[in-house]
């Protein structure tokens, strides 16, 4: 008995990392899964991977900046599978800049993918999942949407506390439906995001020390976290967030 039996999920930066991972954990415990991205042939291995141990995937072409292709997603999710129950609001970008280095265009790019993105996928999942009878929608924020970091790229902070309050205002709107949203706050995962830093000894170095377990997160660490969002066991879990930093916050 899979905990996301008989569920249908979407989940956008499918392609890699983190959101690879959520796609084949919600696989292997029963979901149907589409996933989307814009690494093409990165996102149909991970796809191929999924079908070649029996599960079901679709993957689509997903700019997360894009009405058209949200539209496209959700239609092939409930064309494909009849239904959509979970979102997982995942695809995201770090911009490493300070304030003064950072450009408009900068500022605009991060906002686009990071918040504009997160907006699109909801407002587009929600009439799907009001269909389906109830839905589950999970965004990815960060540490950076609790807490200021001087090391921390203050673009991508203001995003991230921008998908958070985003989440709860989302949760107020529409429990009336049945749909839940709630946020994770992962602190330094081991993903390309960051791990130019994390090859640097030096660096790597420095943020393990400011984290009481004393290791830096793995993808699973906020897959299984997206997963509990995302499944029936949190049914009456809304507006709220997730941190999964290993005690960082906890300072």
């Amino acid at each position: 008995m899979g905990r996301l039996d008989g569920k249908v999920a979407l989940i956008s930066g499918g392609a890699r990392g983190q959101g690879a991972t959520e796609a084949k954990l919600f696989v292997r415990e029963g979901a149907r899964v589409v996933l989307g991205d814009v690494r093409d042939e990165e996102g149909k291995q991970v796809e191929a991977e999924i079908r070649a141990t029996g599960g079901e995937a679709t993957y689509v072409h997903l700019n997360v900046t894009s009405e058209a292709d949200w539209r496209a997603a959700v239609d092939t999710a409930e064309r494909r599978y009849g239904q959509l129950h979970v979102l997982v609001n995942n695809a995201g970008i770090l911009i490493r800049k300070s304030i003064e280095e950072t450009t408009e265009d900068d500022w605009d790019r991060i906002m686009a993918v990071n918040v504009k993105g997160v907006f699109l996928g909801t407002k587009y999942a929600i009439p799907a999942m009001r269909r389906a009878g109830g839905g589950a929608i999970v965004n990815i924020s960060s540490t950076a949407g609790l807490v200021g970091n001087p090391y921390g790229s203050s673009a991508y902070t203001a995003t991230k506390g921008a998908v958070r309050l985003f989440t709860k205002a989302t949760a107020m709107q529409h429990a009336k439906d049945n749909i839940r949203c709630n946020s994770v706050h992962p602190g330094p995962i081991d993903t390309d995001m960051i791990r130019d830093t994390l090859s640097e000894p030096a660096l790597r170095e420095e943020r393990l020390n400011r984290i009481p377990l004393r290791r830096i997160g793995r993808p699973e660490d906020v897959a299984y976290g997206v997963l509990y969002l995302a499944c029936d066991e949190s049914s009456f879990v809304t507006g709220s967030e997730l941190v999964i930093d290993g005690g960082t916050t906890a300072q």
